[in-house]
């Protein structure tokens, strides 16, 4: 499927939410951290979600309550300390190669070029170079970085290096894109556009998404729903769904409707004595 095919493929999945089981499941789930001094510190306490095959989910909550060690546990790079977490049925133990991670810095390797950086899950998990690199030009035409493909991240804004790092984490064909706070170091400008282009992105991939972000109109604008976590230890205290049509255009978070969800959220965090 080309480019333009999956990007219309990508339209007609909107909005819609496949029956069957979840891609992500979450029971129970909590995150008990121990320091030095022995002090045990509670992160997470009983999360329960789900998130279904092509769904783009967001979550939003206070600094500290949990929402990047969320990320790592369905990552598989961090234990859990009690409950079940499943990927497509199967339990999250560990790393896991069927999961594609955007952190809010891009870690570009400096001395790989744009191609070299996209392929780096592909050299690392052996697979076919030839194959792989078909899919990474094509991944780097659709986030607009055709013609770039031996520019060093160096000569690159900070935005395309993000989008080169999105363009890493989707290479290997990963069942689940998790992006932890992906645009938080950008100015509001690029932020704005690099949130139409995860948009897009998204339409074209149809992957499962799972976000992870502190700004609440970025939350609201992007997913199918939010989910709102409380301080720590971090719950989930309320789910909202976001029934915008695809595409947005960024007109949307001027409506009466995008500023009731945003206020609701605001309330949900100040309700749980996340906000003063």
């Amino acid at each position: 499927m080309n480019v333009v095919d999956g990007l219309a493929a990508g339209r007609q999945a909107f909005g819609t939410r496949p029956a069957g089981a979840p891609t992500i499941r979450c029971l129970g789930v909590s995150k008990v951290y121990e320091t030095i001094e022995g002090e045990r510190i509670h992160a997470l306490a009983d999360i329960d979600l789900a998130v279904h095959e092509g769904e783009f989910v967001s979550v939003v909550g206070p600094s500290g309550c949990g929402k990047s060690t969320l990320l790592r546990l369905l990552a598989g790079t961090l234990p859990k300390t009690a409950g079940e977490m499943f990927l497509r049925g199967s339990p999250i133990t560990g790393p896991r190669r069927d999961i594609g991670i955007v952190f809010q810095t891009a870690t570009l390797l400096p001395w790989r070029n744009v191609l070299q950086n996209t392929l780096l899950p592909v050299d690392v998990q052996g697979l076919d170079k030839t194959t792989y690199t078909a899919r990474a030009h094509n991944l780097l035409q659709m986030v607009g970085l055709a013609g770039f493909e031996r520019k060093y991240p160096f000569e690159l804004s900070g935005g395309m290096q993000q989008r080169v790092s999105i363009t890493r984490a989707l290479v290997h064909d990963p069942a689940v894109l998790l992006m932890d706070e992906p645009f938080g170091a950008l100015d509001a400008l690029t932020r704005e556009q690099m949130n139409l282009d995860l948009q897009r992105i998204w339409a074209a991939a149809r992957k499962t998404v799972f976000l992870i972000t502190h700004s609440i109109s970025e939350a609201v604008f992007l997913a199918d729903r939010v989910l709102v976590m409380s301080a720590r230890p971090g719950r989930i205290i309320a789910e909202l769904n976001v029934n915008f049509s695809r595409p947005r255009s960024l007109d949307v978070m001027g409506t009466p409707e995008f500023g009731r969800l945003v206020t609701q959220i605001r309330h949900d965090l100040a309700a749980s004595g996340a906000l003063d």
